[in-house]
């Protein structure tokens, strides 16, 4: 086969075995552009409702039946015409800056994001043409206009996340991947895209150097379609329209360049994985150098006004909480003191900030005498968490009362006081004991450069159903990525898994 180079020349590929592969469903409207236009009429549907009611709240109509005109420099344009332009731009700013693409939606918060930037820039640019013609806009029909907009739309796009992670979860409105490379790497990106269906990417096949047809990779239900060097028909035996290149220890660049030429244009897709995990797109930066695409990772800081941002938020939520729940907290102390006896709190040695220990504060929701009994079961070995973490679904140590409080995380509410005072944080890695850190790997200590918290990352995806090692790198990537808003996406989801009781005993 024959690939035309930048030139006009060509460029043979027999070796590689890639050719331009026509898709099996190319009669058939690609997900993508299907999910794009579901959302293009959404978004046009709510902006033209949300700005004409603000336009009917805000001036009503006049005795004639006629919209109310506003002074613009030399003319007088009723405001229907305002609104109207001001729908258009503000839905046709939202494609400019890519907030429909496949990329950026269905998974993460950057879709969110760019909903935010680019609503702020519509009414940016209303502002600065106002200022420089001298416009005369009524100030309470944009400030109106503007957050109950953009407000709208993100709950429109969150409403339609929704309907695509349940499509995804059935194998639908997913990339089709073709993986490649070698066998460990291949079932390692298999496996965690396994994991994770809402990032759209289904497996549906996979090139390793073995090549072994008709096989299936490792333990997984992946068929094995072809060797790493023959990848053109592989990709038309599993219908792929993605291509995950995850080791390229057997694709020389030139190789990788050939087939990202043989590619469908729009229809097939080349992807790169790159050796990095854990690490948050923010620390990601793509820098393209001498032809060469080098990836930049920022490495994490800890200090500074980061730090601080974090410590004022913390005293404020926590001395807010405090306040506000202080009914709550007075009650369930009743109910612990008068359900058994015993002290109201429990108090137990944690490690925190930098190997230091502190006392954390909970409800008492077991009997006074849990600890010595923790020995006998240790001996029975009837643990139902992990290896490190002794977690049992119908501990005989826990009270009536404690069940109830444990279900729905009440019992941690005193440790808004270890908030306040400084040894913890609202968000953060788990708070370990002293007999756990004892089992830790050297890496694992890496979670102690940040204040263990109340909630974090393991505490909304699954907490005691979690694997040791799932709850090690989820520590650790939220030490390794934070930020401000990770914590507010992250006290969000809390509420629902504290609600679903996902994973509490």
């Amino acid at each position: 086969m024959q690939v035309p180079g930048s030139n006009g020349g060509s460029m043979s590929t027999g070796e590689l075995g890639t050719e331009t592969v026509k898709m099996s469903t190319s009669n058939d409207r690609d997900w993508r552009v299907v999910y794009a236009s579901r959302l293009r009429l959404t978004d046009f549907v709510v902006i033209a409702v949300v700005v004409a009611a603000t336009q009917f709240v805000w001036f009503g109509f006049s005795a004639s039946g006629l919209p109310q005109r506003g002074d613009i420099g030399f003319l007088a344009v009723s405001y229907t015409s305002i609104s109207v332009a001001l729908v258009l731009i503000w839905w046709l700013t939202l494609s400019v800056y890519g907030s429909r693409e496949d990329r950026v939606v269905g998974t993460g918060s950057l879709e969110y994001k760019i909903v935010v930037d680019a609503s702020l820039r519509v009414f940016g640019l209303f502002a600065i043409l106002a200022f420089l013609f001298q416009i005369e806009f009524s100030r309470g029909y944009f400030f109106i206009s503007l957050p109950i907009g953009t407000v709208t739309i993100l709950l429109s796009r969150w409403i339609w996340r929704k309907w695509l992670n349940a499509q995804r979860e059935k194998g639908e409105f997913s990339a089709r991947v073709l993986l490649v490379g070698s066998e460990v790497s291949v079932l390692h990106t298999a496996r965690e895209l396994g994991r994770h269906p809402h990032s759209g990417y289904r497996v549906v096949g996979a090139c390793i150097p073995s090549g072994k047809i008709a096989s299936h990779l490792g333990e997984t239900s992946i068929p094995v379609v072809g060797r790493v060097d023959h990848i053109g028909p592989a990709i038309a035996a599993s219908g792929a329209d993605t291509i995950v290149i995850t080791s390229s220890d057997e694709l020389p660049p030139e190789k990788i360049r050939e087939l990202s030429w043989s590619l469908e244009p729009g229809r097939q897709h080349l992807v790169v994985a790159p050796s990095l995990t854990d690490i948050g797109g923010p620390r990601i930066h793509t820098r393209p150098v001498a032809g060469l695409p080098l990836i930049h990772v920022e490495t994490p800081r800890y200090e500074g006004f980061k730090r601080y941002q974090k410590r004022i938020f913390d005293v404020i939520s926590s001395a807010a909480l405090i306040l506000v729940l202080s009914p709550v907290l007075i009650a369930i102390a009743i109910v612990v003191r008068l359900g058994t006896p015993g002290d109201v709190l429990f108090r137990q040695e944690r490690v925190g900030l930098d190997g230091e220990t502190f006392d954390m504060l909970k409800f008492r929701s077991m009997v006074p005498n849990a600890e010595a009994l923790l020995n006998d079961l240790h001996a029975v070995e009837r643990s139902e968490g992990n290896n490190i973490l002794f977690k049992m679904k119908d501990d005989p140590r826990v009270t009536p009362v404690g069940k109830i409080l444990r279900r729905y995380s009440l019992d941690e509410l005193p440790q808004l006081f270890n908030v306040f005072k400084g040894e913890m944080s609202l968000i953060g890695p788990r708070p370990p004991l002293q007999r756990e850190v004892d089992l830790y790997e050297t890496h694992v200590h890496r979670r102690f450069l940040m204040k263990p918290g109340i909630t974090g990352l393991w505490q909304v995806s699954g907490r005691s159903d979690l694997s040791w090692e799932d709850s090690v790198r989820l520590d650790l990537y939220y030490v390794e990525n934070w930020s401000m808003v990770g914590d507010f996406l992250i006290l969000l989801k809390t509420a629902r898994a504290v609600l679903g009781s996902s994973g509490a005993y």
